[in-house]
């Protein structure tokens, strides 16, 4: 070893130095970043955080029935329980009325049986009817259904803030009777269904935007400059186009006596008009051209660094056109395929207005549904967990794809 090699406790002092030196540019660094990281957390990461807790949060059985759920903490799940409980579901209750509390204990409890909410709103209204003395047998007699197990396992299930039933049921899952892990009925098993729509949507709306766009993106690539610009220049111009005013035109184009018949039918092509609005087909369609600029962009950046010197090259060493085409230049067009495919499929993945407004019912994919939950049913835990699990599959799907392509080889520009 030569005499000027550092030793090992020489090398780690330097690198002590050297970060030592570097820390107060990184400090300074990171005091210019601070307000983005504090904006981004506090009008992004906390309200998405907030939201997603809701699909664990459940307040309303502990906050307005917390005497029952104290009498039903020994309760073995089988009988019926003994007169405290429902002695305590009468003293709170009378408080709920009082409080106007009962509609949303009772909606709740309707997510899990759907009797449950007219149940509990029958019992309220007839709180103040009841007698002094022994109060089991006048609830059961008001309705037979107080003196079944099965009500009150619905109650002691969700005696807890938390509650696993909206992301169980996210996937079709739910708690029986034994708190056991079990599918849910077949014909109430729809939101796996969903989820694999969404994936099979995002997927065809990927692949035809590859299939239009890598071709669009080599023409660019090999035109003369000001040729090359105007064409940039039309596929950037739909970006410019609200998404709304853009899936409205494709509604003009697709509905039965919209443009596309009405050229068809002209031509002759075909006699009767084609059913091309609240389909699969229209709903594909429309996505595919909304997206499609996403797609060429990454690949067309990746294009333009490739020289055409190595096709010609190729072509000089005796490989066919078409050999050279696609083992020379193809695979150097890789990393931006990567990046528009990846870009494609997970924005795909949370399309809203185009299927709600182009698809039919069995186009219908997961955010559609997310947005009925926030919007007509009021149900938030319900939308968060689709959310979540939207998201969850989003993350796994990005995750894999660096996984097998490598994060150094998808490029944007």
């Amino acid at each position: 070893m030569s005499e000027n090699a550092l030793n090992p406790v020489s090398t780690n002092l330097l690198r002590v130095s050297l970060m030592r030196s570097e820390r107060p540019m990184k400090l300074r660094a990171f005091a210019l970043a601070l307000p983005a990281i504090l904006f981004l957390s506090l009008t992004f990461a906390l309200p998405i955080g907030l939201f997603l807790f809701s699909s664990l949060n459940n307040p309303e059985v502990v906050e307005t029935l917390p005497k029952t759920i104290t009498s039903l903490s020994d309760w073995d799940g089988h009988s019926v329980p003994a007169e405290n409980a429902f002695a305590a579901l009468i003293d709170d209750l009378t408080k709920a009325k009082k409080e106007s509390t009962a509609a949303s204990l009772g909606k709740r409890l309707n997510y899990e049986n759907a009797g449950m909410r007219s149940r509990i709103m029958s019992l309220v209204r007839k709180v103040d009817q009841l007698k002094p003395g022994p109060i089991a047998p006048q609830v059961v007699a008001l309705d037979a259904a107080w003196g079944e197990p099965e009500t009150w396992r619905i109650i002691q299930r969700n005696g807890h803030s938390l509650t696993p039933y909206y992301l169980l049921t996210a996937i079709d899952m739910r708690l029986d009777d034994a708190n056991a892990l079990a599918a849910v009925p077949a014909e109430q098993a729809v939101f796996l269904d969903i989820l694999g729509r969404t994936l099979w949507i995002a997927a065809l709306v990927t692949a035809a935007t590859l299939m239009l766009g890598f071709p669009t993106a080599y023409i660019v690539s090999v035109a003369p400059a000001r040729l090359a610009a105007f064409m940039t220049l039309l596929i950037l111009l739909p970006l410019w186009t609200s998404l709304l005013v853009r899936t409205t035109a494709w509604v003009v184009l697709l509905q039965t006596d919209g443009v596309i018949n009405q050229i068809l039918t002209g031509l002759h092509i075909t006699t009767d008009k084609l059913q091309l609005m609240l389909t699969r087909f229209g709903t594909v369609t429309a996505m595919t051209h909304i997206q499609l600029p996403f797609t060429i962009l990454p690949i067309l950046a990746v294009m333009k660094t490739i020289p055409q010197a190595q096709m010609r090259a190729a072509r000089s060493l005796g490989a066919p056109a078409l050999s050279a085409f696609w083992r020379i230049y193809v695979p150097q067009t890789l990393p931006g395929v990567a990046a528009g495919c990846l870009m494609t499929f997970i924005l795909s993945l949370g399309y809203y207005i185009t299927p709600a407004l182009v698809g039919g019912p069995r186009d219908q994919m997961l955010s559609n549904f997310i947005a009925t939950y926030i919007n007509r049913d009021l149900n938030w835990g319900m939308a968060a967990a689709l959310a979540l699990l939207l998201l969850v599959m989003t993350l796994s799907i990005y995750l894999l794809f660096l996984r097998l392509v490598g994060a150094e080889r998808i490029k944007l520009g």
